[in-house]
């Protein structure tokens, strides 16, 4: 483990070898793109997680990290505890950078938290990614896109597809479309989720690779 991240639990070899027999054209973005890196930093809480995603939204990485380390500062340096946000004073939050809308929504986690609607890092790896979805989802701020980033990423859950994400649906018409490589991609050019959910199908149980690797098409194909 190198910085707190580490490789997925999953069999990333059986599933590019599924992936390729069962899609030729995700077969070909593999083989393109090259080895799956994806690592997973899974020892934060949950609370801890989107406490950084309610951050970081809307705003430059810089910015938001300036603003993390700002409220870390309140706490010696650390993640606050749900009580410890919850009984800070507001000015102190304000004057560490938080917007009106981040402060009532990291107080809303933090409530949340402490009634279990946000489960602990124990239970929630045994949930199914559904029920995390629709539970996290319930937080002010936090809709389905970031819990399933948090599936992904601090999770390693194997079979999450992100349809509504710009990366994934530019990645998916990169790859599966007519579009030209450096050509202009317009918004109305993106595919429908409902087309990607059908070839996604192929793809179970191993979408979050899928999309990984369709991230990485932005990055290779589009030039």
């Amino acid at each position: 483990m190198v910085d707190g991240l580490r490789a997925v639990r999953y069999d990333v070899a059986l599933a590019l070898q599924q992936l390729a027999l069962a899609d030729a054209k995700m077969g070909a973005l593999i083989e393109r793109v090259g080895p799956f890196a994806l690592r997973v930093k899974s020892s934060h809480s949950p609370f801890e997680a989107l406490l950084e995603a309610i951050l970081y939204q809307q705003l430059h990485a810089s910015a938001a990290r300036a603003i993390l380390g700002r409220l870390m500062a309140l706490f010696d340096d650390l993640h606050p505890r749900p009580e410890q946000l919850l009984a800070a004073p507001e000015e102190a939050l304000r004057a560490a950078g938080l917007s009106q809308g981040k402060l009532l929504a990291l107080r809303d986690l933090a409530t949340k938290t402490l009634d279990g609607t946000v489960p602990s890092l124990a239970l929630i790896r045994r949930l199914p990614d559904e029920e995390i979805i629709e539970r996290l989802s319930r937080v002010r701020g936090i809709g389905t896109w970031t819990a399933e980033m948090l599936l992904i990423f601090r999770l390693g859950r194997p079979d999450v597809f992100p349809m509504t994400d710009y990366g994934i649906r530019k990645g998916y018409l990169l790859t599966f479309g007519k579009t030209k490589a450096g050509k202009p991609i317009t918004a109305d050019m993106l595919p429908k989720p409902e087309e990607m959910l059908r070839r996604a199908a192929r793809w179970k149980p191993w979408r979050s690779v899928a999309s990984w690797y369709l991230w990485r098409a932005c990055d290779v194909l589009d030039k």
